[in-house]
């Protein structure tokens, strides 16, 4: 009667650690999943600056050229 009493303890205790490495295993991936997420938008948002300052790269070498041309547009003008 003992030993199938031990038997039932150590089943208990196996099944429990089981468990608990299981759960481990489960927050392990969890943890890891939120990593790869945070690397991903840290990215996208890395690509949106990127973009962003191209962009207004862009339009202030429009602008100095728009300006360069109305410049020198109006000093053709005044000139006979």
């Amino acid at each position: 009667m003992q030993a199938v009493k031990e038997k039932l303890s150590d089943m208990n205790a196996l099944r429990k650690a089981k468990a608990e490495a299981k759960a481990e295993e489960k927050a392990e991936k969890e943890l890891a999943r939120n990593r790869v997420e945070m690397a991903h938008e840290l990215r996208k948002a890395k690509e949106a600056e990127a973009e962003m300052q191209l962009h207004a790269s862009k339009a202030g070498q429009k602008a100095e050229a728009e300006t360069t041309k109305r410049l020198s547009g109006s000093r053709s003008k005044s000139q006979p």
